[in-house]
Parts: C-alpha cells; sequence; structure tokens
C-alpha cells in the first residue's frame, strides 16, 4: 500500500511539475509609444504623447505597468527591461515614458494579454506623438 501510495504522489508531482513549465517566449521587434496602462485602458484620460507625459511618470514611479502601443494599436505589457531585475517602478522605463521605441524582446501571450521581457531597447526616438496644445497637459 505505501508502494502504491509513493507511485501515485510521484506521478501526480510529475505531472504538475511538468505542466508547470513556463511556454517559452516568441522573439519579436516591436516599434510603439511607451503608455500608461492604467489611463490608457480605463480611458480615465487622454493616455498619449506629451499631453500625458506628467502623469504616465508619476504613474510608473507609483507601480502601474509601463506598456507598448503599436501602431496597429496592440498593446503589450512590459514585464522587464534590459538588465534591470524589476518592473516596478522601473529608473529605465521611467526615463524613457511617452517616447517611441523600438525594442528586441521575448513575447509571452496569455489569457488574451500580451506581455513582453525586453532584452534590448535598440531605439529610442523621444517623443513624437506631440499633442499638448491640442488637449492641455494631462491630468490638468
Amino acid at each position: 500500500m505505501k508502494k502504491l501510495t509513493f507511485a501515485l504522489c510521484f506521478a501526480l508531482s510529475s505531472f504538475a511539475l511538468s505542466s508547470t513549465h513556463a511556454a517559452e517566449g516568441q522573439r519579436v521587434t516591436l516599434t510603439g509609444e511607451l503608455i500608461d496602462t492604467w489611463c490608457y485602458t480605463s480611458e480615465i484620460m487622454y493616455a498619449l504623447g506629451t499631453a500625458h507625459h506628467k502623469c504616465a511618470v508619476w504613474c510608473a514611479v507609483g507601480g502601474i505597468p509601463v506598456s507598448i502601443r503599436t501602431d496597429d494599436d496592440q498593446v503589450y505589457v512590459i514585464l522587464k527591461v534590459e538588465e534591470d531585475d524589476t518592473s516596478v517602478a522601473n529608473p529605465r522605463l521611467v526615463q524613457i515614458q511617452t517616447h517611441q521605441v523600438t525594442v528586441n524582446a521575448d513575447l509571452y501571450a496569455r489569457d488574451g494579454v500580451n506581455y513582453l521581457i525586453v532584452d534590448q531597447v535598440a531605439d529610442d526616438h523621444g517623443i513624437v506623438h506631440v499633442n499638448h496644445e491640442d488637449f492641455g497637459i494631462q491630468p490638468f
């Protein structure tokens, strides 16, 4: 009986371990604007470009995830960037918030959400979406 119980426990734990292996990411190069995920998703205010730069920086420092929005309106949540070991209040992302960037990354998709592990910000075009004259500085 002990052998049967041990064998069952071993089989179940082996199955559980094999099913928890992380899926392999798909290698991608993406270009888009770094956005404040909360304001963009909730549409609480205009959340793009220079109009939203200050708020986007505050949100990034406060721990709101930074994402990349591509020209085809796809949004990718950044989990990690380059050698930094944190995604919350990541200094690298705060410095380039609302910039148009090109990144090399591993893409993971789960339950309709796209996640990126960025190993290189290959190009930084700065802020290219100038709109504060039309929308004022948000959130003011």
